[in-house]
């Protein structure tokens, strides 16, 4: 049972290294695997899903069972015995990679780049769960579906995260998201305070939080939602009348009162101007 890819121009970047996979295989060996080796910038990820064999690595024996990861990188001697009664079944996937002479290799990709570059040989037990992308890959590339290119770079690049995490032992990132900027976190504020504040919320009050003038409020909300401040308010408010009408437990001049209208009858004006019906009919309908 062997499954091949090869011959396929898959390619991922992280950071100043752009990461070629030249083959990539499923196998459950029938047969022995002679001594070899790969060239410079080669490095050759075998995970065991299945059965028992040996492995011997640069002269030495590795007894290999399920759940066993092993990285051979460049001229890495490695040969495979497979047991006879229980053959082992390996994911293996051939990796070139090449660096970008031109670019500065980021602060955020360093450790870890520079880790995986610098480690030829790893032997353990996988830690990280590196058998379910790498289950995946192999379902994408069967089944060719809409974006299986981009699932298949970004699962290759999740293998080489969890490689390094297996040579770490669970060590924290010494680098770290920075803080979204001012303009993104307006977004966040703005829809925040409609989504669970539309009872109160003023214009004064999300100008404050925005660190805007009401003025300046009312230009970004018409530029980024299409709507003035109390537009922004009224369909919260109306989507919020909408949820509270669904529930038979809430009469209308309850939902009036928790919406914060001052009478049932401007709720039913708001309600009726807003949907084009009654809020009795509304609730009829539902």
């Amino acid at each position: 049972m062997k499954t091949v890819y090869t011959d396929l121009n898959i390619k991922f970047r992280i950071g100043d290294i752009t990461f070629s996979a030249l083959n990539i295989i499923y196998e459950q060996f029938q047969r022995k695997i002679p001594k070899h080796s790969h060239g410079l910038d080669s490095y050759e990820i075998h995970y065991i899903s299945q059965g028992h064999g040996t492995a011997k690595i640069d002269g030495k024996i590795y007894h290999i069972e399920p759940n066993a990861l092993y990285i051979t990188g460049p001229n890495v001697e490695h040969e495979q015995y497979p047991e006879e009664e229980d053959p082992m079944t390996e994911y293996c996937i051939y990796l070139k990679i090449k660096k970008n002479r031109t670019q500065h290799r980021d602060q955020a990709d360093m450790p870890f780049l520079n880790l995986f570059e610098q480690t030829y040989f790893w032997y353990g037990a996988d830690t990280q769960d590196i058998y379910t992308p790498m289950q995946q890959i192999f379902y994408e590339l069967e089944h060719e579906y809409t974006g299986y290119i981009t699932q298949v770079e970004t699962l290759l690049q999740q293998c080489i995260v969890k490689i390094v995490r297996n040579y770490e032992i669970q060590q924290r990132s010494p680098v770290h998201f920075a803080p979204s900027n001012l303009v993104d976190s307006k977004y966040i504020i703005v829809e925040e305070c409609f989504l669970y504040e539309y009872r109160d919320i003023t214009l004064q009050d999300l100008s404050r939080r925005l660190g805007l003038s009401t003025r300046q409020t009312e230009r970004f909300l018409k530029e980024n939602y299409g709507m003035t401040f109390l537009q922004k308010k009224t369909e919260a408010k109306m989507s919020m009348a909408a949820v509270l009408l669904g529930d038979l437990n809430h009469s209308i001049t309850k939902v009036s009162d928790d919406l914060g209208y001052s009478s049932l009858e401007h709720f039913s004006h708001a309600f009726k101007k807003y949907y084009g019906v009654t809020a009795r009919q509304y609730r009829k309908q539902l």
